[in-house]
C-alpha cells in the first residue's frame, strides 16, 4: 500500500477525498474524548466527504492500545456492516493511530486508514511510518504490523490548543530524529524556542525518507530508534510521556555513545544542559533512578525489539548525524547511564 503524505493541513485531505479513488469509501472516525472535543468540529468543516462518517470513542493515551480495546472497534464495524472499502479515520496523537493502525491491518484482511495526528509528536513520528502496535503483557508496542496509512495529514492549526508539556514531548522527537540524521536542525531545535512549521515539515520529511528505504525496519530504520531502549523503559516504569521519555533515554544514550563509540562530550554536556532547562520548565523537578529501581528496569530494556541473541542493543552516536546501530550493551553500562540521570 503507497502512503502519502499531505503537508497542506485539512484543506488538502478535502481536495484529496474528492477524487475517484475514494469515491465509493465509507469512513469512520476513531478519536478519543479529547479530540471529540477539540479537533472532530474543524476536521468535519473542512472536509465535507467526512461529514456524514460515523466515530468510535476510545480511551485517552495507552489505555486504548489493547487487544480489548481492539477487538470492542473490530466489533463495532462488524456491526455497522463495515466492507472492504470501509476507511478508517485516526484522529488523534500516536496512540489514536497506532490502535487505528492496528485495527485496519487487521479487519477483513486490511483496508485503508488516513491519520490525522492532533499532537505534535504523531505529526513527526506515530503517524508516519506504518508502524501500527498495540501493547500487550506490560511490554509497549509488542503486537502489531508493519502497515502503512494511505493518507497522513499534517496541520498545524491542531498544535494550538496543545499544552507546552505536549509540545515538549514533540520537540524530544524532532530533536531525536535530527540527531541522527541532521547535525545543523539538532541545532537550531536546542537554540530556538520557536517550532516552525518549516521544522516539522523537515522532521516529517526526514522520517518518511528513512522508512521509504526501510520499511521493514531491518536496517537504516533502526536509527530512528536512538534514545529508545532507554525511553521506553523510562516511559513504563515511571509513566512520562512518549517524547519526553526519549528525550531523558537519548541523555543516556548520548552518555553511552561518549563512552563506547567516540561521541564528543561537548555534544552530550550540551544536551544534559538543555534537556535539564527544559524538563524544568514544565516543572520536572527530580528524576533520579536508585540501583533497586534499575534493577526492575532491566527487564523492560530485555524486551526492547532492537534486542538479539539475549543481548540488550542501543543505538548510539559517533557524532551528530552518524548513528551506529545495533551497539551491545552491558547491564553494568546501564545501570552507569542511568545512575547519571539526575535533573534537579
Amino acid at each position: 500500500m503507497k502512503s502519502k503524505i499531505l503537508y497542506g493541513g485539512l484543506q488538502a485531505l478535502g481536495r484529496e477525498l474528492a477524487k475517484e479513488e475514494w469515491r465509493d469509501a465509507k469512513y469512520t472516525i476513531l478519536l478519543d474524548e479529547n479530540t471529540f472535543q477539540h479537533c472532530l468540529p474543524l476536521l468535519i468543516s473542512q472536509v465535507e466527504a467526512l461529514q456524514e462518517a460515523e466515530f468510535i470513542e476510545v480511551p485517552v493515551g495507552e489505555e486504548c492500545k489493547s487487544l480489548e480495546v481492539a477487538a470492542q472497534v473490530w466489533q463495532t464495524l462488524m456491526e455497522g456492516e463495515a466492507d472492504r472499502n470501509a476507511v478508517v479515520v485516526n484522529l488523534g496523537g500516536g496512540c489514536v493511530c497506532d490502535l487505528g493502525g492496528y485495527v485496519a491491518a487487521g479487519y477483513k484482511r486490511g483496508i485503508r486508514y488516513i491519520n490525522v495526528p492532533t499532537s505534535l509528536l504523531s505529526m513527526v513520528d506515530a503517524a508516519i511510518g506504518g508502524k501500527t502496535a498495540i501493547n500487550f503483557g506490560g511490554v509497549k508496542n509488542s503486537i502489531g504490523h508493519f502497515y502503512p496509512s494511505a493518507l497522513t495529514v499534517i496541520d498545524p492549526a491542531f498544535l494550538d490548543s496543545l499544552p507546552q508539556e505536549e509540545l515538549l514531548n514533540g520537540r524530544m522527537e524532532m530533536v531525536k530524529t535530527a540527531a541522527v540524521t541532521n547535525p545543523e536542525l539538532f541545532q537550531q531545535l536546542l537554540t530556538d524556542n520557536r517550532l516552525p512549521l518549516t521544522a516539522i515539515k523537515e522532521v516529517a520529511r526526514i522520517k518518511a525518507c528513512v522508512v521509504k528505504s526501510d520499511p521493514y525496519d531491518h536496517s537504516i530504520r533502526k536509527i530512528l530508534n536512538f534514545g529508545h531502549t532507554f525511553g521506553h523503559a523510562i516511559e513504563v516504569y515511571r509513566g512520562l510521556p512518549h517524547g519526553i521519555a526519549v528525550g531523558i533515554g537519548m541523555q543516556a544514550a548520548m552518555y553511552l555513545s561518549v563512552k563506547k563509540t567516540g561521541l564528543p562530550e561537548e555534544i552530550y554536556n550540551a544536551y544534559s544542559r538543555w534537556l535539564k532547562k527544559q524538563l524544568l520548565s514544565i516543572n520536572y523537578q527530580l528524576l533520579t533512578f536508585n540501583l533497586k529501581e534499575i534493577e526492575s528496569m532491566l527487564p523492560l530494556m530485555r524486551q526492547d525489539k532492537k534486542n538479539a541473541s539475549g543481548a540488550i542493543r542501543c543505538v548510539l552516536l559517533q557524532d551528530l548525524g552518524a548513528a551506529v546501530i545495533d551497539v551491545e550493551v552491558s547491564d553494568n553500562e546501564i545501570r552507569d547511564a542511568l545512575m547519571r540521570l539526575t535533573i534537579e
